[in-house]
């Protein structure tokens, strides 16, 4: 895809939070997702405004949904996941790509840069590999993706063989990389001499699993849900334990990454994380000072009545920011599936 060909698309305003690139701002249609993707079918009915929609807050029908998703946007034509794993929001995650990428175009005079020259270290890729899979279709990006689960690795690493035919080259496009230990972020799976032009990642959100019922037990009643008493109520979107949970909760686990990116500040351009707590960007602003970077960016975002925001920070300042883009980083000879 040349840099002049960028998505150009025709949206109603149903989700006007969502980025003007985002393949989903307009509301879901069921019916030409059903067409590629007849497996969603049996979890479309009618809701309370006579719409066609799913529930929810079942995570059968949020799974279905991502594969329709993913095969009728983004050419993915399989995609499992294992059972409890975390099912994430295709339009959240599409969104994430889509500001990041306008992030790097304001250091290639206002161009977003495509290509397999761009690289993006994923922090967390999980079961899903959904940064990867939305980022190389939408832009051509390389991408090295790090977790500390070998199942979760096992499954992305499933999702990118069995696509590759369909998806021009996802193995020479997506790197899976195991991070041998849960209390460091970049050491053990960053080289020394090789660099990323940004870094992505979507911290755990909560301290605890009790933290994470707490929270899903307000998602059941936002959607109009309950669970029987006594019962802990299911997380639609799954997940296991290192996926929603770390020492400190996302503030914990966003202080130990900024700290730690400030010993791998010459790897990456842009370091950045999604932040969903906006009660965690006071900590998060301390650690930025702390370090001693150069420039950050916090980055609004909504889906609906969910905000969340991008935090983003490099120890590069404006000089060496247009530096990086002579060193040809953001050249792209290869053509783009």
């Amino acid at each position: 895809m040349p840099e002049a060909d960028l998505p150009s698309l025709t949206v109603n305003p149903e989700k006007p939070g969502l980025h003007p690139r985002n393949r989903h701002r307009g509301r879901y249609d069921f019916a030409l997702l059903i067409a590629s993707s007849p497996a969603l079918a049996p979890f479309v009915t009618r809701n309370a405004y006579a719409d066609d929609s799913i529930d929810f807050a079942n995570p059968d029908a949020v799974r279905a949904l991502n594969q329709a998703l993913l095969k009728q946007f983004y050419g993915i034509t399989t995609w499992e996941i294992p059972a409890r794993y975390l099912c994430p929001p295709i339009p959240g995650r599409a969104d994430y790509l889509h500001h990041v990428a306008d992030l790097l175009a304001a250091s290639n005079a206002g161009v977003v840069p495509q290509g397999r020259a761009v690289r993006v270290l994923d922090i967390g890729v999980g079961a899903s590999c959904i940064y990867p899979l939305i980022g190389q279709h939408e832009y051509g990006w390389s991408f090295v993706g790090v977790d500390t689960d070998r199942a979760a690795l096992t499954s992305a690493q499933a999702i990118i063989d069995s696509n590759d035919r369909q998806s021009a080259g996802l193995r020479a496009a997506i790197e899976l990389r195991r991070q041998s230990s849960s209390a460091v972020v970049f050491r053990h799976v960053v080289q020394s001499d090789e660099v990323f032009d940004l870094s992505i990642c979507n911290p755990p959100f909560h301290a605890s699993l009790a933290d994470a019922s707490a929270g899903s037990a307000r998602k059941w009643k936002n959607l109009g849900k309950a669970t029987a008493i006594g019962k802990a109520p299911a997380l639609n979107f799954g997940g296991q334990y290192a996926e929603l949970c770390c020492p400190g909760g996302e503030a914990g686990f966003a202080g130990r990454m900024i700290e730690e990116s400030s010993v791998f500040r010459n790897n990456c351009l842009w370091f950045t994380a999604l932040i969903s707590k906006s009660s965690t960007l006071p900590a998060v602003y301390r650690a930025l000072k702390q370090a001693g970077v150069a420039d950050s960016r916090t980055i609004e975002m909504a889906q609906g009545q969910k905000k969340s925001r991008i935090v983003a920070w490099t120890f590069f300042n404006a000089r060496q920011h247009a530096a990086w883009r002579q060193r040809d980083r953001f050249s792209v000879s290869d053509d783009i599936a």
